[in-house]
């Protein structure tokens, strides 16, 4: 099911780019979670979109406060605020590229942001929500929240 959800804030997160695409997804998260131990209280991502004529992807960590207590070595950027047209895609691991559909089926709309990324936004083990950020985000927020008549925003919470 498609749906309209708001990312309240920028998100700041660590990543490592993987060497290629998709050859080396798996070994760019393995590569993130050396670094950055899994947490339950972290959010985890995968950002893609074409570079220079191919696909470019990172794996990605959210920075936490406590972060700099630790001697993090990791690039970082921002997945911005902002309305996303998201799939959810429930148990992905058994079906990997049901992910690559979902975003083929994301970015057919015209109203994407021509410089946004493919976010791949780790639930847990089984769910991840593939979602694209909407062109002009800020404008659309409202609108959708028209049409659904409720509004989303990332920790999932329904609000009326």
């Amino acid at each position: 099911m498609m749906e309209v959800i708001n990312v309240e804030n920028d998100i700041t997160v660590y990543y490592v780019e993987a060497t290629s695409f998709p050859e080396h997804v798996l070994e760019a998260h393995e590569t993130l979670h050396a670094i950055i131990p899994f947490s339950n209280e972290r959010r985890y991502f995968g950002l893609s979109r074409p570079e220079k004529g191919i696909i470019g992807y990172k794996a990605a960590a959210e920075v936490m406060a406590t972060d700099h207590e630790k001697d993090i070595k990791c690039q970082t950027m921002i997945i911005k605020k902002g309305s996303y047209r998201c799939i959810t895609v429930s148990d992905y691991m058994n079906d990997i590229e049901s992910i690559g559909a979902a975003f083929k089926q994301l970015i057919s709309f015209q109203d994407i942001d021509p410089d946004g990324y493919c976010v791949e936004w780790y639930i847990d083990d089984s769910d991840v929500k593939c979602m694209v950020r909407l062109e002009n985000s800020c404008k659309r927020e409202a609108c959708a929240v028209a049409i659904s008549g409720k509004k989303i925003d990332i920790a999932g919470e329904v609000k009326h």
